[in-house]
């Protein structure tokens, strides 16, 4: 029975390690907010890395989607908080810039853009998301 808790309290520490590791990997460089609206109208903020390139800002998602990404083109404006300025934006798909996006967050993310590609599979179908503000 010692060995069973031994290898619980291994696998436990595993867990918040690479926990903590994510964590570290997410939040020790620029993140901004992306603010968006749920199908029921209810406000949702998302943490999220961006780059700049040729006068842009952009931001990245995996080639499988996620909930913010089908969030943000559902109502096609939304607002993003970045350097504590917050700001109204659409999106423009940049699939023919992904290559560039990707190499951009990796020389800015390094070690965490690897870690996290690592946990959630490669950067293969990722698409930038070029942002346009609004007046």
């Amino acid at each position: 029975m010692k060995y069973v808790y031994w290898i619980a309290a291994v696998f436990v520490a595993a867990i918040l390690l690479l926990t903590g590791l994510q964590m570290a990997a997410s939040e020790r460089v620029e993140v901004v907010e992306l603010h968006t609206m749920d199908e029921t109208g209810e406000a949702v903020t998302t943490r999220l890395w961006v780059v700049d390139d040729e006068g842009y800002s952009y931001l990245r998602v995996g080639g499988d989607g996620s909930g913010w990404f089908t969030r943000l083109q559902a109502n096609g404006e939304f607002e993003l908080t970045r350097d504590e300025q917050r700001l109204r934006y659409r999106a423009v798909l940049r699939h023919d810039k992904s290559e560039r996006i990707n190499a951009l967050m990796q020389e800015k993310y390094t070690w965490g853009d690897s870690l996290i590609a690592a946990l959630v599979g490669s950067r293969d179908g990722a698409i930038a998301i070029e942002l346009h503000a609004l007046n």
